[in-house]
């Protein structure tokens, strides 16, 4: 299973999503991919906001290895699962699908913590509330891994 993280800017929701999942990943000793990135090109090369590196850290996670990159129309190719963050992030992520086959691949990370709701994860670089996004996301996280398996 090859999953991909997706917000805006790549360097406070979806990388903080990337390292619970690795995390939880390598504690079931899975043979899965997981990896982030963004619609937009602001932070590319950059790494996590010191926010999502804090929380992280405060949870046993280290995210400092990550680095920004923007999200490509190669991600459906290479990626099984491609979860957004919020509803433009999936919008923007759809309107790259050259097919159906391709769209399908593309869900709400929330819907797997309330499903149905097409609840949005909060951005924290707005809201500075990392430790309520890091709860969320590794509720969906949780029960993503536990809907796959």
């Amino acid at each position: 299973m090859k999953i991909l993280m997706v917000c805006l800017g790549n360097i406070c929701r979806s990388p903080l999503a990337e390292g619970i999942l690795k995390s939880k990943i390598e504690r079931e000793s899975l043979d899965w991919t997981v990896d982030s990135a963004g619609t937009s090109s602001w932070h590319i090369e950059e790494i996590p906001h010191k926010g999502s590196i804090a929380i992280a850290k405060e949870n046993g996670i280290d995210i400092t290895n990550q680095r920004g990159r923007q999200f490509s129309v190669r991600d459906f190719e290479e990626f099984d699962l491609i979860l957004a963050m919020d509803s433009e992030n999936y919008q923007n992520i759809v309107q790259l699908a050259k097919d159906k086959l391709q769209e399908v691949k593309v869900e709400l990370l929330l819907n797997y913590a309330y499903p149905g709701s097409n609840m949005a994860v909060p951005d924290p670089y707005y809201t500075g509330d990392f430790q309520e996004v890091y709860d969320l996301l590794d509720l969906a996280c949780a029960n993503l891994m536990a809907e796959l398996r």
